[in-house]
């Protein structure tokens, strides 16, 4: 495998590289210089290029990486500023440029593969540039700054000039590319628009034009370009007035006028995605919306591409290959997408057409033709295709994915894409070297890519993806194994004895806490993981051990770092572990130790649990002074921290000599400044001489660990790619390993200049470090070879488990839930054993062992439980049976008090919060109201409320009002002052007038009076509405026909508001006077009422009495009180509220009590029934008690008993004589109270119906002042915008004329340059004229035969060179026009094709050699003289071109301000015409002006005239009117007298022939059979019954044979179902052969497209062409030959005839 964007410094530029880097001329120090760049591994898909045909080069982090396509080899350039920021790469001239990212960053430019800097361009960005792009020829660059600048800047970088520069403030730009025919032509590319610039030159002058695009809509359509700011036509409506742009509308005045694009007129364009320029000066353009664009660059017009309908059978085969591909991505579980509209975010352009790909991982190929294109699949790589870049000669074309892999593709041979590089798109996590340390490293990215490189030049052996995202990773020194940790708990151990295959042997997953950090101590003998929440575990790093999990420790704070030491001599592993205090701005350290014991026998020192004892690991504590990020120790109690609070270094010595008066706090020994900024780290050497500290700024230092002396210094990484993520020594101390945070740069560092005995003390440690390592590591790596590999199961993956799988179980035995019914341990972990966590299975087991150690005392509690709970539902069942007093509750039952306690509490907190949300709602709702209330109901002096009918469904309104402000009042005051000056005003002007016309007064008088009985007749027509007579004053108001200046207009508007308010409030003083008359009315009903309730209670009667009341309309503020009856839910009371409504209920019934006891009242009631005397309205109560002797039988009565029985009846009779005569009394008294009611209520619905009547005249009213308000307003509103627009044209004339003056300054200063340049011009033709006639002179000497043979050869010219871009076959751009900085160019080639014919093999024979060589050099200065010549006229010609072109920019500016000034003389006319042109609103009768449609007719053609003359001529008319219907009428009688004589005639007419009909019937009338049967037969009716009854039989046998025909028909349909159902089987197998007989011909048309086949196939076709031309042909002799042959055979029946007449 290749390595994957490895690179090396292996040729000599690179040398020439390091002594000078961007951004540092000077001399490197000797800590700088003691570090060199190995290699650099690393991906980033952002920017790719080719620098010559062979390369291609990338950056990464600091470095810029150079590979060849062809052998694989690599070269790095390093940025020893920091970053490398925007880059760009031009193949045709071999040089490449980039930025970097630091303060006012510079651009640097490179040749290749020289890689030596031609010069630094520094303009003016602060931060930062995003996009650098050469132009395909010329010295030209251009650069895009971010914030703040957003500048658009030109270069010419062989002089190192900006021409041009150009900023757009916020645009933030995606993609930016040259015109490779025109270099004049930039295409600038953001996320939702396109702009192309122009670059203009004059001479030594460059400009920058912006030319925006106007891309389509979402939907493709292209809509033409509206200038909302100047409107194509001005319509005028001669109501609403003239049409005025949106701004003008708007208010806008300025530049936001010219801007402004309403919401509705603002529709989402598409989004490109890439961009390619065409040889015809087009781009084409991919969007995200699936369309592909042509833009024009001159005319800056969009056409949309259409794909060009395939034929039908390669539509089949394009179906056939969607319908595979759709199933083939849903296998993989992707979305299905449509290859018809790809999603493409790359292009490139080629001389057979356009390449283009995507997010389908496809390379299509596009064949365009006009605006329509042909789509072709080239090949698949199965993953987004990022860019694609074409090599400098068009033959191979490179494909960056997203996910870091690179293939090639070339066009030419159409095969399938060559696999370049296989990089990882994340970022590197950590690397480290592989046992011994000397020839591999082993490096792993985020997201769990495991590479394997040499360490000699960064080749990539193998990788492997472990799927999963990994946070640590280490290599043993024991064992060429691998430990990989991951986010989700998990360690992967792999086998890397073969680097080319590295397999995962084994996992473990130790809890479900992400692993930190991993470290292997020196003997490779303990694996120590760091985890979240302060878990650290230590494993047996030993693959013959199965790395099996010794144990872990729990620190009590947050773990920052952790280092490991190994003491060889003591067989011990200290672990030095850093600690966050939260509590004190201190580190704390814990130090703890591991023996070789723990390996051997593990159950001493580890808990149950699987937890180490504090005990047998000899943990001790040590807190320092300073608050650390980083510590390592050294084996001689020495410890260095990197401090956090201040850029330093402490040393710390572990003794008790160093102790603050603190007893617990060390004070560090020493202090050294780190010259690095933000959080950093410390690494110790395997010698533990050099220290290595890294932080955020990128920088790496590498001290000396007794003197803390500075031996290297490296800026390997940039603060700007977030600094150093991890860096490891190699064990012989000879390379250095250093990651990126963000920046995915892998850096390998190794010495260059150090001294040797600091080389000598780290071979000697590695040699020693080998032999104490060797025999295990030999023993090892055999027992790692022979461990099968690990199988992934995806679905053993922890996405796969349920949540409750990952809950960790808790640490403690006591904490293990018994249930009550089943007795067994509820685990945590439903899971099976390998899919649980170490710590999971430990306590399983410390459970399943205390279930069964507890297990006889578990079945007693199990008991007890059970009894206990049969004696609660006891006790409860007999709680359920006694009396609610003796109830207890239900929590009364609870045995667990604490639980108790525990719930009411949760309870009561809860209900704290809920009755606390509640009363904030309350407090809200109550704000609400107040400010309701305030604006609505306390704001109004006049409250809204209604009127309503009794008995009708009619309902009238009064006009809420609000008091008048003080400011409205004295406005109003203000403008009722001015009116009555302005009526007096004419009144003074009168009396100052002279006596000249008394004479003539008389005769005026008479006519004013006139004058004013019309105007008073009219008055309400001219006034325009009805007011006066419903309490308005028309008097103060304007006429209509004087609204002519904005004043009056609005003081007419204040006069109109007050009208309005004068007539609602004086229907407001009618409303009260009916709502107080609706309440005396209800007062009286039911007064009545009473008398009626009295009168139903005498009668005994139950009847509903109708009680009238107020509505809540009529009442309004009857809302705003809420009634007790409204609240449906109980009152919550407090417990004082509580005890006083008790105290109160007891007294009133105390108070009951005591009044019942009245011995008095008691008496009254027995006795009398409650009364002292009988009234008459009680005689209906009354009745006579029976005889005592009424109970016994009559026959037994005695006289006087009988006597008394008769006068008991008598009282009786006379007694019920007086209830009836009551009763009636009462009935009548009640039906006059019920009429009295109705009769009074129907008079108030009366009233109120009239009072409604009034109403909606009353509204018409309001509405036709209204109406006038509107019209005011909108006149208003209209010269408002009239003003607006004014100012607006004026501020852009303003601009227009400060843009003529400057062009008009540029054409003047060009013209001085041109009449300048037109002189230099004529001077360079004039010498090379002179240089022309002065050859005979110069060469006077050479003979005459000689001189003729040197002048032909002064006048020939090599032919004309052409670079070798130029010469390119495949090239699309060939033919690119030049510009006059090719002059130079141009002429060395010249120079050099010369070189050839100054050769002395060209020279005359017999010349001599002196003056041949002079011969040469006046020709060469000759031609450099025409060149020049040429140069100046090219020049010229670009000066003539820019001057037309600021003058037609001129002669367009110049029409743009005469549109301007038209439109300001038709803005004031419209002004004009809008103070002269009024708008008058008449007060016509109903049914006096009939509309025929709802359209307003057009009135502009209209006059006002005297209503008299209308009437005079209508009696006229009415006169002349009923003279014509008289006459009329006397024509009309005359008229009917004849018609009614004309009417008998005819009836009569008809009677006769009526009459003669009937008499030829009867003579002509048939007699048929029937007749004379019914007529001869006596029984007819019995006759027909029995035809009837045959025709019933008949009938009866027909219908059967209908069945069984019916029966014969469903059999047959169902055979025929059968038949179809087989049909049906038949087709699908059909189906299927065919859908199969299809894939077989795509595959056979492949293949013989694939195959060499074409001469042969096109022989085939010609010979078969021309069969089918011979056949045709024969075909065309057959058939004349029937037809002449038909012809012949009628002649010969013709003449047969002619000649046998008789056959």
């Amino acid at each position: 495998m290749e390595a994957a964007g490895g690179v090396r410094s292996a040729d000599p530029a690179s040398e020439e590289l390091r002594a000078e880097a961007p951004g540092d001329r000077n001399c490197p120090s000797a800590e700088e210089a003691a570090l060199e760049v190995s290699w650099v591994q690393g991906f980033t898909n952002t920017n790719f290029g080719f620098i010559d045909n062979q390369t291609v080069c990338y950056p990464c982090g600091n470095y810029i990486l150079f590979l060849d396509i062809e052998t694989k080899k690599t070269a790095v350039l390093q940025c020893q500023t920091g970053q490398v920021g925007a880059f760009a790469a031009n193949g045709n001239s071999q040089v490449l440029a980039f930025s970097d990212r630091k303060l006012n960053p510079i651009i640097y430019i490179y040749t290749f593969p020289e890689l030596s800097q031609l010069t630094e361009l520094k303009g003016n960005a602060q931060l930062d540039y995003t996009l650098l792009a050469f132009s395909f020829t010329g010295p030209y660059l251009a650069s895009y700054s971010s914030i703040p600048e957003f500048a658009l800047s030109v270069w010419n970088w062989q002089e190192n000039i900006l021409l041009c520069s150009e900023s757009q403030p916020g645009v933030t730009v995606t993609s930016l590319s040259f015109n490779p025919m025109n270099w004049q032509q930039l295409c600038f590319v953001n996320e939702s628009s396109v702009t192309i610039w122009h670059i203009e030159r004059n001479n030594d002058e460059h400009h920058l034009k912006r030319h925006p695009v106007k891309l389509p809509d979402g939907q493709g359509s292209v809509s033409p370009h509206t200038d909302l700011f100047f409107p194509v036509s001005h319509s005028e409506d001669p109501y609403h007035g003239p049409d005025l742009p949106v701004s003008a509308i708007a208010g806008l005045v300025g530049d936001e006028a010219e801007t402004f694009v309403p919401r509705n007129y603002i529709k989402p364009s598409v989004h490109p995605t890439a961009h390619c320029w065409s040889a015809t000066s087009e781009i084409y353009m991919s969007c995200k919306e699936g369309y592909v664009l042509a833009i024009d660059a001159e005319t800056h017009s969009v056409s949309v591409l259409q794909q060009k309908p395939p034929p039908e059978f390669m539509r089949k085969i394009s179906d056939v290959v969607s319908y595979v591909r759709r199933e083939v991505q849903k296998k993989k579980g992707g979305i299905p997408k449509d290859l018809k509209k790809p999603d493409l975010f790359a292009m490139a352009f080629c001389k057979e057409g356009l390449y283009a790909a995507g997010s389908e991982g496809i390379l299509f190929f596009y064949h365009i033709k006009g605006l329509q294109y042909e789509m072709k699949i080239c090949t698949d790589v199965l993953q987004p295709i990022s860019s694609l870049i074409f090599s400098p000669d068009y033959t191979v074309l490179l494909l960056v994915t997203d996910q870091g892999t690179v293939y090639t593709y070339k066009p030419a041979h159409s095969g399938e894409a060559v696999k370049l590089l296989d990089a990882s798109s994340s970022c590197f996590l950590a690397a480290d070297f592989l046992t011994p340390g000397n020839k591999y490293c082993v490096s792993v990215t985020i997201s769990g890519e495991v590479q394997v490189w040499l360490l000699e030049d960064g080749t990539c052996f193998s990788k492997l993806n472990l799927d999963t995202e990994a946070t640590a990773m280490a290599c043993c020194p024991s064992s060429n194994s691998v430990a990989v940790g991951t986010k989700r708990g998990q360690i992967y151990f792999l086998d890397v004895t073969e680097v080319e295959a590295p397999r995962v042997v084994h996992r473990i997953f130790l809890s479900k806490f992400p692993v930190l950090s991993l470290h292997y101590d020196q003997s490779g003998q303990f694996l120590i993981a760091r985890a979240t929440e302060g878990h650290i575990f230590i494993l047996d790093a030993r693959p013959s051990k199965l790395f099996q999990v010794l144990g872990y420790v729990v620190m009590a704070d947050e773990v920052l770092d952790l280092s490991v030491v190994s003491d060889f001599k003591n067989d011990l592993v200290e672990v030095v572990i850093l600690l966050n205090v939260a509590e004190v701005q201190r580190a704390r350290l814990e130090i703890f130790c591991l023996s070789s014991a723990l390996t051997t026998d593990n159950d001493k020192y580890v808990n149950e649990q699987g937890m180490l004892n504090a005990n047998a690991i000899k943990k001790e504590q040590y807190d320092l002074d300073y608050p650390l990020s980083s510590a390592v120790r050294l084996k001689d109690n020495i410890v260095y921290g990197y401090c956090t609070c201040a850029p330093f270094i402490c040393k710390y010595h572990l003794s008790e000599e160093n102790m603050l008066e603190d007893p617990s706090v060390f004070l560090s020994e020493k202090r050294t400044p780190s010259n690095q900024f933000g959080s950093g780290f410390l690494c110790l050497s395997p010698n533990s001489r050099w220290l290595a500290s890294a932080a955020k700024d990128g920088v790496l230092f590498i001290y000396h660990t007794f003197t803390m002396d500075i031996l290297a210094r490296k800026h390997c990484h940039s603060y700007q790619g977030g600094g150093i993520r991890s860096m490891v020594f190699s064990l012989d101390g000879k390379f250095i390993l250093v990651t990126g945070e963000n920046d995915g740069a892998l850096v390998c560092l190794k010495w260059k200049k150090i001294k040797k005995i600091e080389v000598k003390e780290a071979a000697f440690h590695w040699q020693s470090l080998l032999a104490i390592l060797n025999n295990s590591t030999s023993n090892e790596n055999v027992v790692l070879k022979s461990m099968a590999e690990w199988q992934f199961d995806p679905e053993s993956t922890l996405e796969s488990l349920p949540e409750e799988t990952f809950k960790e179980a808790p640490l403690k035995s006591s904490n293990v839930e018994v249930t009550e019914e089943d007795g067994y341990v509820t685990s945590l972990y439903s899971a099976s054993t390998n899919d649980m966590t170490w710590i999971g299975q430990k306590i399983k087991k410390v459970i399943r062992e205390e279930t069964q150690r507890f297990a006889n005392q578990k079945e007693e509690l199990q008991m007890g439980i059970k009894k206990l709970r049969k004696t609660i539902q006891k006790m409860m069942h007999e709680n359920e049976q006694v009396p609610d007093i003796e109830k207890l509750d239900q929590q009364e039952f609870n045995l667990d008090i604490e639980e108790q306690e525990r719930v009411q509490a949760e309870a009561e907190q809860e209900v704290a919060r809920v009755r606390k949300e509640i009363e904030m709602e309350n407090l809200a709702n109550c704000y609400l109201q107040d400010v309701i209330k305030h604006e609505c109901w306390d704001a109004m002096c006049v409250k809204g409320r209604a009127v309503k009918c009794f008995h009708m469904a009619c309902e009238v309104k009064n006009y809420p009002l609000k008091e008048r402000s003080e400011e409205e009042l004295a406005t109003l005051e203000k403008v009722l002052r001015l009116k009555k000056i302005e009526i007096a005003d004419p009144k003074v002007q009168k009396k100052n007038l002279e006596i000249e016309s008394e004479t003539v007064l008389p005769k005026e008088e008479g006519e004013k009076t006139e004058d004013v009985m019309a105007d008073g007749s009219a008055s309400y027509c001219l006034t325009g509405s009805l007011s006066s007579q419903y309490g308005g004053d028309t008097s103060t108001l304007y006429h209509q026909w004087d609204l002519h200046s904005r004043e009056q207009k609005v003081n007419q508007i204040v006069l109109l508001k007050d009208i309005i308010y004068k007539v609602k409030t004086a229907f407001n003083k009618e409303f009260d006077v009916v709502a107080r008359q609706k309440e005396q009315e209800i007062a009286r009903v039911k007064e009545r009422n009473l008398r009626i309730q009295e009168i139903l209670a005498q009668l005994d009667l139950q009847m509903e009495v109708w009680e009238p009341a107020l509505t809540d309309d009529e009442i309004p503020e009857r809302a705003l009180t809420v009634q007790d009856s409204e609240i449906k839910v109980e009152k919550y009371l407090s417990q004082q509220e509580r005890e006083k409504a008790e105290m109160l209920a007891k007294l009133e019934m105390e108070r009951r009590h005591a009044a019942m006891d009245n011995e008095r009242l008691r008496a009254l009631n027995d006795m009398m029934g409650g009364v002292l005397e009988v009234k008459k309205e009680d005689i209906l109560k009354m009745d006579i008690p029976p005889p005592p002797f009424i109970s016994k039988p009559e026959h037994v009565w005695n006289d006087e008993e009988k006597k008394i029985f008769r006068e008991h009846e008598k009282k009786v009779k006379e007694l019920n004589e007086e209830k009836e005569k009551y009763r009636r009394a009462l009935e009548n008294e009640l039906k006059k109270l019920e009429a009295s009611i109705q009769e009074t209520t129907k008079n108030f619905d009366v009233n109120v119906c009239k009072l409604s009547e009034r109403k909606v005249k009353l509204e018409m009213v309001i509405y036709q002042e209204e109406l006038k308000i509107v019209n005011l307003v909108y006149a208003l509103l209209l010269n408002e915008e009239l003003d607006t627009r004014e100012a607006g044209l004026h501020n852009f004339l303003m601009k227009k004329e400060k843009e003529k003056v400057k062009t008009a300054r540029t054409i003047q200063t060009t013209k001085n340059k041109i009449e300048a340049y037109i002189g230099t011009c004529e001077n360079a033709i004039a010498e090379e004229k002179n240089l022309e006639c002065g050859f005979t002179k110069q060469f006077a000497a050479v003979p005459a035969n000689l001189l003729d043979e040197l002048f032909q050869l002064y006048k020939h010219r090599p032919k004309t060179p052409m670079t070798k871009m130029l010469l390119d076959a495949a090239n699309p751009y060939g033919e690119c026009s030049g510009s006059a900085e090719d002059y130079k160019d141009a002429l060395t080639l010249l120079m050099k094709a010369m070189d050839e014919l100054d050769s002395p093999e060209h020279m005359p024979n017999g010349l001599d050699p002196s003056v041949w060589e002079r011969f040469c050099l006046a020709r060469r200065n000759k031609m450099e003289s025409e060149e020049l010549v040429k140069w100046k006229a090219l020049t010229l010609a670009e000066m003539q071109a820019f001057l037309q072109r600021r003058m037609d920019d001129n002669e367009k500016i110049k029409s743009e301000i005469e549109d301007i000034f038209q439109e300001l003389t038709w803005l004031q006319e419209e002004k004009m015409k809008l103070q002269l042109n009024l708008t008058v609103q008449f007060l016509l009768k109903q049914g006096q002006v009939e509309l025929e449609s709802t359209e307003i007719p057009d009135y502009t053609d209209a006059i006002l005239i005297n209503k008299s003359i209308i009437e005079e001529l209508n009696c006229s008319i009415m006169a002349q009117g009923e003279k014509k219907i008289a006459s009329m009428v006397e024509c009309k009688e005359f008229s009917k007298g004849i018609f009614q004589l004309e009417w008998e005639h005819k009836k009569m007419r008809m009677q006769v022939e009526d009459l003669e009909q009937k008499a030829r019937d009867i003579v002509t009338l048939p007699i048929s059979k029937d007749r004379q049967l019914f007529l001869t037969v006596l029984n007819y009716d019995s006759r027909i019954a029995h035809h009837i009854s045959a025709m019933e039989q008949t009938l009866g046998i027909m219908d059967k044979l209908h069945k069984k025909n019916v029966k014969n028909r469903q059999k047959r349909i169902k055979e025929l179902e059968k038949c179809i159902s087989l049909k049906e089987q038949e087709n699908y197998e059909l189906s299927l052969e065919l859908k199969e007989m299809l894939v077989s011909v795509s595959e056979r048309r492949h293949i013989f497209e694939a195959a060499d086949t074409q001469h042969v196939s096109e022989k085939i076709a010609k010979q078969r062409y021309r069969e089918i031309l011979k056949q045709k042909h024969l075909r065309g002799l057959v058939k004349e030959q029937e037809e002449h042959f038909e012809i012949l055979q009628a002649e010969v029946e013709r003449l047969r005839s002619r000649t046998f007449p008789v056959l």
